[in-house]
């Protein structure tokens, strides 16, 4: 099997690795030949860890740690989508200079609630589409600790593995595209029986936005979350209008079936999506225009706190959530 050192790929497009280890001895000899590397290269380093982490990697780095950009992952890891679209502009900006990103990035999101573990995992997955060209180089290092599907996961969705100062090609890596169908296998549960419902059948956008407005009144979303939810909903269904079939529903309801409480809202038609669009995962090339028409999608996903899309033979449904700040006893919404 080729070997390659770590950081490097057989083309200089885009390099994704997974950093697995056991223990910090394990971590430090990964990541840091890793930084090194992009310092001794004058590469822009990026360390996303915690704070325990960063004092590990600027002992082991010793002077070299004056060249690498020590960011705290919470606030790094706050959202999917937003993440991903910074990080890309980040890349192609530094590769515009003449120089190339380099960023070691440790997954705090592993261990939060499962809806949204699916969607880190899913950006993972699509920044190998994402990323072609930038020239960057990304390391992910994933603790032995973390949930079994966590790791699991991590091997479906980058390319190579590191091993020691090694990288090889990773033989788990999935297609990012049937990794994302794979998130996408398990039917959605059904909405509550008392979920607020409208039906759709003409393009009166006014009433639709005013409708969804007063469900969410009724809840404790904030109102700039509820302005996102606006612009959200009038994207979809205008989509669903323009390329679905009838009927076209709306259902908003709260719930929170991981712990975490949410303002749900669903648009289903009887409409099927063609394959090979992205269901706006991939984040159109910064200053450039989105192609095939899906940069309205990719803005929902920016605005929404998970989006989750099923498309067939029966139809096509559209979920959107939005976190709420505390947990509300269960809102039955009218839309009266």
């Amino acid at each position: 099997m080729t070997t390659l050192p770590a950081g490097t790929a057989a083309s200089d497009t885009f390099t994704h690795l997974l950093l697995p280890f056991d223990g910090l001895e394990q971590f430090l000899a990964g990541a840091v030949p890793f930084l090194r590397a992009g310092v001794d290269q004058s590469d822009r380093v990026l360390a996303v860890c915690g704070t325990a982490r960063e004092a590990l990697l600027r002992d082991a780095l010793g002077p070299a740690a004056g060249g690498v950009e020590f960011t705290e992952a919470a606030s790094w890891y706050e959202h999917p989508s937003r993440t991903l679209s910074d990080c890309l502009s980040d890349a192609c900006d530094t590769a515009r200079q003449g120089r190339r990103l380099r960023l070691l990035g440790e997954p705090v999101w592993a261990t939060r609630p499962p809806l949204e573990v699916v969607e880190w995992q899913r950006a993972e997955a699509v920044l190998n589409i994402a990323f072609r060209g930038t020239g960057a180089a990304i390391m992910c290092p994933y603790a032995a600790s973390l949930p079994a599907s966590v790791v699991a996961a991590g091997r479906k969705t980058h390319p190579e593995t590191v091993r020691g100062p090694r990288a090889v090609a990773n033989p788990g890596f999935l297609n990012p595209w049937t990794f994302c169908g794979q998130c996408d296998d398990e039917p959605l549960p059904p909405p509550p029986a008392d979920a607020a419902t409208l039906d759709i059948d003409r393009p009166d956008l006014y009433w639709l936005r005013a409708y969804v407005a007063d469900c969410a009144r009724q809840t404790p979303l904030p109102e700039e979350d509820r302005q996102r939810l606006l612009v959200a909903v009038t994207e979809i269904v205008t989509n669903a209008l323009r390329h679905g079939a009838a009927p076209i529903v709306l259902r908003l309801w709260t719930d929170e079936p991981d712990g975490t409480p949410a303002l749900v809202c669903e648009v289903t038609d009887k409409g099927r999506w063609a394959p090979g669009t992205g269901f706006g995962l991939v984040p159109p090339t910064p200053g450039g225009a989105a192609s095939g028409g899906r940069f309205g999608l990719w803005a929902v996903r920016l605005l929404c706190s998970v989006v989750q899309i099923r498309t067939g033979d029966d139809g096509t449904a559209v979920r959107l959530r939005l976190t709420l700040p505390n947990p509300p006893d269960h809102v039955r919404m009218d839309g009266a």
